[in-house]
């Protein structure tokens, strides 16, 4: 393994901590500076608005100008935004904070190409499952130490600790060197328009994407309204699916491609109808644990783009595919908050009835080269 991926993976873990501190519980800080149901979805649907239209430039800038610039102005980006979290004593801070937050995600793509670029021997798949592992392994520190501090005191206080964390992060991230811009004049962005394999993965990508991330937005609301879990149990499940996220990821890594594209989704459909039919917290912690099958998926997916791109438009045809799954993000909370404001369970049942097609156009798409 190389020197920068090493710091990429100890940066990556630090941040996984800081994220996973406040991941699981923003919808519930949310409602608590005055945001209905409705609002919530809303606001979500914005943010995966706000993820949606920076991957496709970021990538393209990460071919032509370099990863590590994008890379870093990704981190510096996430710091200035968190403390905008923990600062806001208000929705409409907040929520700018929130939307400002999801925007640099404009980072993953640059950073997917990066790793690409640096992984030496390893396989596509390896390093990115490790990479996402790495976070992962972060995560599961930051809901439990969230849940601690928001029951002694209060919700805000974790958006601070976040922030501390992020920092350590961004240091580390700064040591990583410059790669090489791919000078490839052969192979121009209009390129990817003609290459019909990769034009045929986007529809599958937003169907699951669509589908697997359904659930998630307002199930921690679900918990505390409906179900009266704590918040620290909350935490405490949020760093049961970075748990999940881990081994999952690491799983899928050796697992043949098509298999863990059905797996996760299956997973998934089990989370949704155990959280939907049951209060107990052994089950819920179950539950939780198979949650991590979205990220596993979702890694997965993206690995194939190496495969089906050359690497001059690697960053760009990342963005793309981070694009298409932003369209989703944005799509998914917003009919989520209005299906909840009616029936709070029904975000379950619903999520279970979109994974029919998604595992459907999985199976039909099966014998495609891009899923290999």
């Amino acid at each position: 393994m190389t020197r920068d991926l090493k710091l990429v993976i100890i940066s990556l873990s630090i941040w996984g901590i800081g994220e996973g501190a406040f991941l699981y519980f923003h919808p519930l800080y949310l409602q608590q500076l005055g945001a209905s149901p409705v609002a919530i979805g809303t606001i979500l649907g914005v943010v995966g608005l706000a993820m949606t239209v920076v991957h496709i430039p970021a990538g393209y800038l990460a071919d032509r100008i370099g990863r590590r610039k994008l890379i870093w102005a990704g981190w510096f980006s996430g710091v200035i935004s968190i403390g905008i979290m923990a600062a806001a004593t208000s929705l409409t801070t907040f929520t700018i904070g929130i939307i400002l937050y999801s925007s640099t995600l404009f980072v993953i793509s640059p950073l997917n190409s990066f790793v690409t670029a640096a992984r030496n021997d390893l396989s596509i798949e390896k390093v990115m499952t490790t990479t996402s592992a790495a976070f992962n392994l972060g995560a599961i520190v930051g809901p439990l130490v969230a849940g601690l501090i928001a029951e002694s005191f209060g919700l805000r206080v974790i958006f601070i600790f976040a922030f501390f964390v992020v920092m350590i992060s961004t240091v580390i991230i700064l040591f990583i060197k410059q790669q090489p811009t791919e000078q490839n004049f052969g192979h121009p962005a209009s390129e990817l328009l003609k290459n019909r394999k990769f034009i045929y993965f986007l529809p599958l990508c937003f169907l699951i994407f669509f589908a697997l991330f359904f659930p998630q937005p307002l199930a921690p609301n679900y918990l505390k309204d409906v179900n009266q879990i704590s918040l620290q149990s909350i935490g405490l499940l949020g760093s049961i699916t970075s748990l999940g996220n881990v081994l999952l990821l690491l799983l899928f890594g050796v697992l043949p491609t098509q298999t863990g594209i059905y797996l996760g989704q299956v997973f998934i459909g089990v989370f949704a109808f155990l959280v939907w039919q049951t209060t107990q917290m052994p089950i819920l912690v179950f539950a939780y644990f198979l949650l991590g099958g979205y990220k596993a998926t979702r890694t997965i997916l993206l690995s194939q783009v190496g495969k089906l791109v050359d690497k001059a438009n690697l960053g760009l045809a990342y963005g793309i595919v981070e694009t298409v799954a932003g369209l989703s993000l944005t799509a998914a909370p917003p009919l989520a908050g209005i299906l909840y404001n009616r029936n709070p369970s029904s975000i379950f049942s619903t999520t279970l009835m979109l994974l029919i097609p998604s595992l459907l156009f999985t199976y039909l798409r099966r014998k495609l080269k891009w899923i290999t």
